[in-house]
């Protein structure tokens, strides 16, 4: 069974983001690497306060390239572990038949699952700015204590805003959007095993949301799986208790990437 874990993380994030996760796994003896979105690897600090101009050219076909080439670049195929945005990533990689296994956390709208509303009013701070696809787009403190972590305890937003909130480039939801990187094949046999997992009270990417992403992806012969935390919001990652999370995920995985690394074996 691999050994290796990729963590993906989603807009608005860089890979600070996964560094409970990370060093709860290589606690567990995994090799962990959590690369970050391209133009994204400096401390959230340094990006809030200059982000690189670059990052605004990067869309979804960037971001799923660029992690692509690393997942190929891996010596063994990963676990791929993914939250928001990343968790779309994760099912884009998974259908071109990377990975061992895969956890799709949160995932943000993909491409031919209907939107929920409250990723529709969630979007609209990027959506509603027609201009927005060239821009570098920033989260208020607002917008996050309120809608991205609104469950977390009061005391603990301001820290975890400054700690890990990034700016995000407007054309990841616009090309999101208009479905620029493609469409997933919902049937495709020979991707491998993926855990969706939904957050009851998640104001990002809708439960109903992540579990009609399960039934498109219910079509393809490979195991699918569906666990929605009811009490969870979109913060799940970090937010008290996300070691009920993460360790689920990991058992899920542990349990199903020796199938998904056999298939890979066999092409």
């Amino acid at each position: 069974m691999t050994r290796t874990i990729m963590l993906i993380h989603g807009a608005w994030l860089n890979a600070a983001s996964w560094e409970n996760w990370k060093s709860r796994f290589e606690a567990k003896g995994y090799t962990v690497v959590a690369p970050d979105w391209p133009h994204d690897d400096r401390p959230p600090a340094d990006l809030r306060a200059a982000p690189d101009p670059m990052l605004a050219k990067s869309g979804p076909v960037e971001v799923i390239d660029h992690y692509d080439r690393l997942v190929r670049a891996l010596p063994e195929p990963p676990i791929l572990i993914g939250h928001s945005a990343g968790g779309v990533w994760v099912q884009y990689l998974m259908d071109r038949g990377l990975g061992a296994c895969g956890v799709a956390i949160d995932p943000a709208p993909i491409p031919g699952v209907r939107i929920g509303p409250h990723a529709l009013v969630s979007a609209f701070p990027v959506l509603g700015d027609p201009f927005s696809y060239g821009k570098i787009k920033h989260m208020s403190f607002g917008f996050f204590s309120s809608r991205f972590a609104q469950t977390l305890p009061d005391d603990m937003k301001r820290d975890h805003y400054d700690r890990y909130i990034v700016p995000t480039a407007g054309k990841v939801y616009w090309d999101g959007l208009t479905a620029k990187q493609g469409k997933i094949r919902w049937a495709n046999p020979d991707r491998p095993p993926l855990l969706l997992i939904g957050g009851g009270k998640d104001l990002i990417a809708d439960a109903a949301m992540t579990a009609r992403n399960y039934r498109k992806q219910n079509r393809s012969p490979a195991p699918t799986e569906l666990k929605i935390f009811d009490a969870r919001c979109h913060w799940t990652c970090l937010e008290p208790g996300w070691e009920t999370v993460a360790d689920f995920a990991l058992a899920w995985a542990e349990a199903h990437a020796a199938l998904g690394a056999q298939t890979q074996a066999a092409e």
